[in-house]
């Protein structure tokens, strides 16, 4: 089976010129407190404020928007814990396309209930992701649907690239980027975004070491399998993908593992120092910054904030570990 190409930098500007007309550049906001918490000049990418609540409808919008209406008509499947199936579900309803989103048991109910209201049909299977990816690919192949993966698509990671464009075509003196990772739409992105403009800035992936497989795979250079026990579920993934890995292997800097409850204080710190509304992944860079606050002193850091589409259940977990309370 042919690989697919690797995105470059000239698709990321494609993908900004084409997803122009659906989607406004997201704020990218400084905020003093978390200047004093690093030790450094901390920006973070409001991709919470996406339509969806997260980064990844920029790729479900490039994706679709170069689709034929007969492949739309066919109809789309993918599988997702929630963000993707969004991104997906509401570029199906921008070009009035048929969407089917695999998702795993337990899955969040509200991020269900927001792909069902775009219009996604919603199919349950399996008690992980991977379950969800197997079924779907089943139903893809039975039905003839157009299989979305959640990473190994270039036109997802050419078009979720843009967060880190806009960063540095605002904040061209930027000289870190955090990301968070899954599968790696998102830090393969911003590599290529960011080494197309300046090759000297340094873009660092997270991952909770509750579900570390993208780690493990981009440290050995291999696609390896490992427990995905994160309550993060937009970082919950026990597998790699092999486009995202290539592009990591050429252009990532760095790459961090946070535990779960790091990522649920700067859950809480992102509501105390930037009033912001966080997603685990979305406040997984702040943790890593956190945990790299001697290597990121004095620098200009832009973190990544994934998205906002936390669970009360998840918010209220964060807010008792670090002893605040729920009004």
């Amino acid at each position: 089976m042919t690989e697919p190409p690797l995105p470059v930098f000239r698709d990321v500007l494609a993908a900004r010129n084409r997803i122009a007309p659906y989607l406004r550049p997201t704020p990218l906001f400084a905020y003093p407190a978390l200047n004093a918490l690093l030790g450094a000049q901390v920006y973070v990418k409001h991709e919470n404020h996406q339509p969806v609540g997260a980064f990844k409808v920029r790729g479900g919008v490039n994706l679709l928007a170069q689709m034929s209406s007969a492949e739309r008509r066919q109809g789309l499947i993918s599988a997702s814990t929630g963000n993707h199936g969004q991104s997906i579900a509401y570029a199906g309803r921008l070009f009035d396309a048929r969407v089917l989103i695999v998702v795993p048991q337990g899955a969040n109910p509200g991020k269900v209930a927001a792909m069902q209201g775009m219009g996604a049909e919603i199919v349950f299977h399996g008690s992980k992701f991977e379950d969800a990816v197997e079924h779907c690919e089943f139903l893809a192949a039975q039905h003839g649907y157009r299989y979305v993966h959640a990473a190994n698509e270039p036109l997802l990671i050419a078009g979720v690239g843009t967060h880190t464009l806009e960063i540095l075509l605002e904040a061209p003196d930027i000289e870190v980027v955090i990301v968070p990772l899954g599968l790696g739409s998102g830090v393969a992105g911003a590599c290529i975004a960011a080494h197309g403009i300046n090759p000297a800035v340094q873009v660092i992936a997270v991952q909770s070491e509750a579900s570390s497989a993208g780690y493990e795979s981009w440290r050995k250079r291999a696609l390896l399998n490992a427990a995905n026990r994160t309550f993060a579920e937009g970082i919950a993934t026990g597998s790699a993908a092999e486009l995202t890995q290539r592009v990591m292997r050429e252009h990532l800097h760095d790459f961090v593992l946070v535990s779960d409850d790091d990522i649920r204080q700067a859950m809480v710190w992102m509501i105390e120092h930037a009033h912001t509304l966080a997603e685990g992944a979305g406040a997984a860079p702040l943790a890593a910054a956190y945990r790299m606050r001697e290597q990121v002193r004095g620098r200009k850091v832009a973190l990544i904030c994934s998205g906002g589409n936390s669970s009360l259940e998840h918010l209220r977990q964060a807010l008792a570990l670090s002893g605040a309370n729920l009004a």
